[in-house]
């Protein structure tokens, strides 16, 4: 049985700000921050709406587009490191927002690979026939854990929620491979203290070199070539990291997702939200190669090679 996305939904705060925006507020510039990281501007949740409300919008529109009821979930995986409150999760809270009433409910925390993570747990449940439908959300308030004054990290973050639906697909179709990664070394890289710590020059230097690797590894676990690729969604960190995974797989640029320059970097939520992006495009379509790869604090790492369709 494989497992792969029947569902997809994001939701993506409305209040903009743009690098115009920080200018005003910070020792920056539009040139300085587009140059370096691809950003042009980001969403910003209010202060009335928290992560488990932008889990829920996303997770509604998901349950739609897999025409299933809460009441069909088994499980809830909420990837986040900017939970409502330390506990309970929410996992928790999004099972009540939705009426999920079956739905056991947790919470997992790797960063900007929490997607990955997510919707590898959620495979394993899946191929092993213990669960039929698992809904993973990679959701994020970083504007809550971001320190407005630092210009190095205030310019990259955004809120948003992306959702997507696993569950049973048809043969040859949904999760090929995948790859997980950890590396406790160097979580002092990139770490919350009361706001966002980052080493930017060791992350890019980690990334640069761990994006390229895992798309590479999880290529020869599914028995594919760079050839096969049709389609490649990074974490949107930063315009040159996700430029050094494309030049790896010798992709040209119109097979890369980049949302990066809307959206800034939404860690767990910045893969499915793409995903959607470029699909409603039609630059995805049934039976493409998709690949997956993110990175994240912690150090964290994951990758999946995809065959898209139901």
């Amino acid at each position: 049985m494989n497992a792969g996305i029947v569902g997809l939904g994001r939701y993506l705060p409305e209040k903009i700000v743009t690098n115009a925006d920080l200018e005003k507020i910070m020792d920056t510039s539009d040139e300085w921050i587009r140059t370096r990281t691809g950003i042009e501007q980001r969403r910003i949740a209010d202060d009335d709406t928290d992560t488990s409300d932008m889990a829920f919008a996303a997770a509604k529109k998901a349950l739609q587009d897999a025409d299933l009821s809460p009441e069909d979930i088994d499980l809830i995986i909420v990837s986040t490191v900017t939970p409502d409150q330390p506990f309970p999760s929410v996992a928790c809270l999004l099972q009540e927002k939705l009426g999920a009433k079956k739905a056991a409910a947790m919470d997992v925390s790797a960063a900007c690979a929490g997607f990955m993570y997510g919707v590898i747990t959620a495979k394993q449940f899946i191929e092993t026939k213990t669960y039929q439908n698992v809904l993973v959300v990679g959701v994020e308030k970083l504007s809550k854990v971001t320190d407005w004054s630092d210009r190095n990290t205030a310019v990259l973050f955004g809120d948003g929620a992306g959702a997507a639906v696993i569950a049973p697909v048809s043969e040859g179709r949904g999760i090929l491979s995948f790859e997980l990664g950890a590396d406790g070394s160097g979580a002092k890289h990139l770490y919350q203290d009361k706001y966002i710590v980052m080493n930017g020059r060791e992350v890019y230097k980690f990334a640069v070199r761990q994006m390229g690797e895992s798309c590479i590894n999880v290529l020869e676990k599914a028995g594919l070539t760079k050839e096969d690729v049709d389609f490649l969604i990074p974490h949107q960190a930063n315009i040159r990291i996700m430029e050094a995974s494309r030049q790896r797989l010798e992709l040209p640029i119109e097979k890369m997702s980049k949302t990066i320059d809307k959206y800034g970097n939404t860690s767990a939520s910045s893969i499915p939200i793409a995903m959607i992006e470029e699909i409603e495009a039609g630059k995805i379509k049934d039976d493409d190669i998709i690949v997956m790869v993110g990175f994240g604090g912690g150090l964290t790492w994951g990758a999946i090679a995809l065959k898209w369709g139901k």
